[in-house]
C-alpha cells in the first residue's frame, strides 16, 4: 500500500504514478473498484462484524481503539480499514511496513497532532505488513497510540503474538479474519458482474460451473478470485448477442495453476505441518496424505517432514508398535537416499503408516514425569549393587548383609527381583494398545513374581528372627 509524508499542508503518495502527457490513466483494478463501502458489504467476517460483535459496536458508536488485523492475504484487512475511517468519519493515513521508515511516521504523527488539536478530527493510521516494522520502529508508534494522537489500525498475515511486540498488542484489540468460505467468494463474484462499479456495463455472464471453479482454486482470497474474473472477461470475446460468457475452460485458464499459501519460514509452515502431524496422530491417513502433498507441492524439504514422523513414531506410536519408528527411520533415510520426486512415495508410505498404527504416548508420558521428578529435586542414589565398580572405603566395616547384584539370565524367565532404584514412581503405563497389551501383560508376570519373591523372604526374615 501508499505510504504518506507531510510537506505543508499536502500529502504527497510515494507510488504516485503520473500518466505521460496525452496518455489517460486505465481504471483501477477490479479488486479495487468492488472494495466495500459499509461494514454490510464485507463479506465472510461476520464472527467479528455481526449484528452486536464488539468490533462491529465499537466502529457504529465511533468508539474504536487501536486494533490489529490478522488474517491470510485476500480476507479484507485494508478494505475493512478503509470502511472503518469511512463509518468512523476519521482522516485516513496509510503507510507500508515495506517501505515506512522512522522519519515518515513522525511526519504522520506531526500531521495527525495538528489535525487533532486544530481541527479537532481524529486520524485513523493504517499500517499494512506491521510485522515489517522492526522493534524499534514498533516501539516509535507507541507514545502516539497511548495518547491518542493516532488510531492504529495494523494489518498482517502473521501472528501478531510473534511478530509485533508486546507492548504494542497489549495496547491494541487483536481480530482474526478469516479466508472466505466459497459461499462469500461466489456471492462476491455475482456481486462484480452486476454491480455498475464492477463488470456490469461489459455485460458479464458468470456460469454457476465457472463461479463454483474459482471459488475453490483461490483458497479464500477475495482479491485473487476478482482478478482472475477480471482477466477471464477482458480476454473472453463477446458473442452475437453483446453479452461475454465466462465458462468453466475460461476460468480454469484465468486462474492457472493453484497458487498454495505456504510461506516456508513462517505461519503457513508451521500450521501446515501442525494439521499433517495432528492428522497422523489422530488416525486420520486421508487428511495427513492431503497435508503431505500440500506441502510437497509447495517446495517443503521432504527430510524435514521425515524427521517429524520420526518424532511422531516415538511420541505418539511408541511401543503400541514398535514397528513404527523402523518404519519413520527408514523413510527418512530412503528419502535422503532417492530424493524428489520420488521421496514422496516413501515419505506416504511412511504416513499412511503410522497414521493406521495403534497410538500410544505412555512412553513419552514415562520420561516427562521422571524429567519433572529430576527437576524437582527428588535424586535418588544409585544402589550399591548396581555401582559398575564397588569400591569399600577405608574404615568401612565388612562382613555386612549388603545385596549383591543378581544376573536376571541365571534365573528362571531371565528376570529377578531387586531393586534398581529406590521408592521409584510407576512411570511407563502400557495403554494397553497394539503390541503395548502383550507388554502390559509381560509386566503384569514380572510383579507378580517379584511380590512373591519379596513375600517369601519376609517370610524368611521372620522365621529368622
Amino acid at each position: 500500500m501508499a505510504g504518506y509524508f507531510s510537506l505543508g499542508e499536502t500529502s504527497l503518495d510515494l507510488f504516485e504514478q503520473q500518466s505521460p502527457p496525452g496518455e489517460q490513466a486505465g481504471p483501477p483494478p477490479l479488486a479495487v473498484r468492488m472494495r466495500p463501502r459499509n461494514l454490510d458489504e464485507i463479506l465472510g467476517q461476520d464472527h467479528i462484524l455481526g449484528p452486536g460483535r464488539l468490533l462491529r459496536r465499537a466502529v457504529e458508536a465511533d468508539r474504536l481503539g487501536s486494533i490489529i488485523l490478522y488474517g491470510p492475504p485476500g480476507s479484507g484487512k485494508t478494505s475493512l480499514a478503509e470502511v472503518i475511517a469511512a463509518v468512523t468519519r476519521r482522516r485516513f493515513e496509510r503507510a507500508s511496513g515495506v517501505t515506512a521508515n522512522a522519519a515518515l511516521l513522525r511526519a504522520l504523527f506531526r500531521k495527525a497532532r495538528h489535525a487533532r488539536d486544530v481541527e479537532g478530527a481524529g486520524t485513523i493510521l493504517f499500517l499494512d505488513e506491521i510485522h515489517r516494522f522492526n522493534k524499534a520502529q514498533q516501539d516509535l508508534l507507541l507514545p502516539h497510540v497511548e495518547e491518542g494522537t493516532v488510531t492504529l489500525i495494523g494489518a498482517t498475515t502473521h501472528n501478531p503474538m510473534f511478530f509485533i511486540n508486546s507492548p504494542l498488542t497489549s495496547r491494541s484489540l487483536v481480530f482474526e479474519l478469516r479466508a472466505l468460505d466459497e459461499a462469500a467468494v461466489r456471492e462476491l463474484l455475482r456481486r462484480a458482474v452486476t454491480d455498475p462499479r464492477g463488470l456490469a456495463d461489459r455485460r458479464v455472464v458468470l456460469e454457476d460451473e465457472a463461479a463454483a471453479h474459482l471459488a475453490g482454486m483461490c483458497e479464500g482470497d477475495a482479491r485473487r478470485a476478482l482478478n482472475a474474473l477480471e482477466i477471464a472477461a477482458l480476454t473472453t470475446a463477446a458473442g452475437a448477442d453483446g453479452r461475454i460468457v465466462i465458462t468453466r475452460r475460461a476460468a480454469e485458464d484465468s486462474i492457472q495453476k493453484k497458487a498454495v499459501v505456504y510461506d516456508h519460514d513462517e505461519n503457513g509452515h508451521y500450521d501446515t505441518i501442525s494439521a499433517f502431524i495432528k492428522s497422523v496422530r489422530g488416525s486420520d491417513p486421508h487428511a495427513a496424505v492431503y497435508w503431505l502433498a500440500k506441502m510437497l507441492y509447495a517446495g517443503e524439504d521432504p527430510r524435514f517432514i521425515a524427521r517429524r514422523l520420526v518424532i511422531l513414531a516415538s511420541e505418539d506410536i511408541g511401543n503400541a508398535d514398535p514397528r513404527g519408528l523402523t518404519v519413520a527411520v527408514a523413510a527418512m533415510h530412503a528419502a535422503e537416499f532417492v530424493g524428489m520426486p520420488e521421496a514422496q512415495l516413501i515419505l506416504s508410505q511412511a504416513t499412511t503408516y503410522l497414521a493406521t498404527a495403534p497410538k500410544s504416548n505412555a512412553s513419552c508420558l514415562a520420561v516427562e514425569a521422571a524429567t519433572r521428578d529430576v527437576a524437582e529435586g527428588r535424586a535418588l542414589a544409585v544402589p550399591a549393587h548396581l555401582k559398575n565398580v564397588r569400591l569399600r572405603a577405608a574404615g568401612e566395616a565388612g562382613g555386612g548383609r549388603e545385596p549383591e547384584y543378581r544376573y536376571p539370565h541365571d534365573y528362571a524367565g531371565h528376570f529377578v527381583d531387586q531393586e534398581y532404584a529406590p521408592d521409584v514412581a510407576r512411570y511407563y503405563r502400557p495403554s494397553g494398545e497394539g503390541y503395548e497389551e502383550v507388554i502390559a501383560k509381560r509386566m503384569a508376570r514380572w510383579e507378580e513374581k517379584a511380590a512373591a519373591a519379596r513375600r517369601a523372604r519376609e517370610r524368611r526374615e521372620g522365621a529368622e528372627q
